[in-house]
């Protein structure tokens, strides 16, 4: 199975890691992180979130050949508090969030997360979740679906979009993705859907909004830095505007003096800022990474440190 841990290197620096801490994966996947992260934690120990039950199984086999100090936590990380409570977990030396999918979730065209490929409409990370794509585009009405394209897709032509799955769903039910593909080009008009591609956008909008994906990044990243020790570090990879501009926001609160008391030679204790950041602007992928794997193109990471 191939995987391509996104700017592998450059995380694991970034989480400036001892060996005798406490370290979350937020997002394993298929611990192409965690297991650089497990190696070095000799005496500590690492959790892992995943929603995904086949990475969960790929995963642990992998981390159990490397070592044993690690617990695999299946659940999204949006009950990060509730997980690390019931673990007895209160403070952490290093949280990662790899916010894009893995490769193997995009290229299995049966979880129907591809515009490319055919397949039923699911998109589920978690499957034994009960929304999928397929209920979003049959049942929410055109003010909802009108609402999360021009949100989560910022699509100008969502309006057309919405129209034209609002009639064909009148008289069949859309089912697969291809189907879809077909109905956007069909509302768009085939010159700006070859030009413009808002296929794309418009799949990433069903997927945020099945696995709730924009609140799920604004609740465990907040909880993450209320649990970060001093000197830890969170490091986030995003993919797109707007997880990035979510993260950046939270961390821009938390790194900065509350403009009320700007400038003030004595700042209150609880306003003054918990968190420095390691790099103004975002990491970005080499140009031999992006060779190797064109995925990561889009990938930004962004690294903050308690203080």
């Amino acid at each position: 199975m191939k995987h391509y841990s996104v700017m592998l290197p450059e995380v694991i620096e970034g989480l400036n890691i001892k060996e005798d801490g406490v370290y979350v994966d937020a997002t394993l996947g298929y611990a192409g992180h965690s297991k650089e992260i497990l190696k070095r934690i000799k005496k500590g120990k690492l959790f892992a979130f995943d929603a995904d039950s086949e990475a969960i199984s790929y995963s642990h086999q992998h981390l159990s050949e490397i070592a044993s100090n690690f617990k695999i936590i299946h659940a999204n990380f949006i009950h990060l508090k509730e997980k690390l409570d019931e673990e007895g977990i209160k403070t952490v030396d290093g949280f990662l969030f790899d916010l894009g999918l893995s490769s193997p979730e995009i290229d299995d065209a049966s979880r129907g997360f591809s515009f490319m490929q055919d397949a039923e409409l699911d998109m589920r990370m978690n499957r034994s979740e009960s929304l999928t794509a397929k209920d979003i585009v049959n049942k929410y009405n055109e003010k909802d679906l009108l609402n999360i394209f021009y949100k989560y897709a910022e699509e100008p032509r969502s309006r057309e979009i919405v129209r034209e799955i609002i009639s064909y769903r009148k008289s069949k039910e859309i089912t697969y993705t291809l189907e879809l593909v077909d109905i956007i080009k069909k509302g768009v008009g085939a010159n700006y859907f070859y030009k413009h591609h808002p296929e794309r956008v418009i799949f990433q909008a069903l997927r945020i909004e099945v696995n709730n994906e924009l609140e799920a990044i604004e609740v465990a990243l907040t909880e993450a830095i209320k649990r970060l020790n001093k000197g830890g570090r969170i490091c986030v990879i995003t993919f797109h505007s707007l997880e990035d501009r979510i993260v950046k926001n939270i961390f821009k609160e938390y790194s900065e003096v509350n403009e009320i008391f700007r400038g003030m030679p004595d700042i209150p204790e609880e306003y003054k800022p918990i968190l420095k950041l390691i790099n103004k602007k975002p990491i970005t992928p080499s140009d031999e990474e992006i060779k190797i794997n064109s995925r990561s193109k889009s990938a930004k990471l962004r690294i903050v440190e308690r203080i």
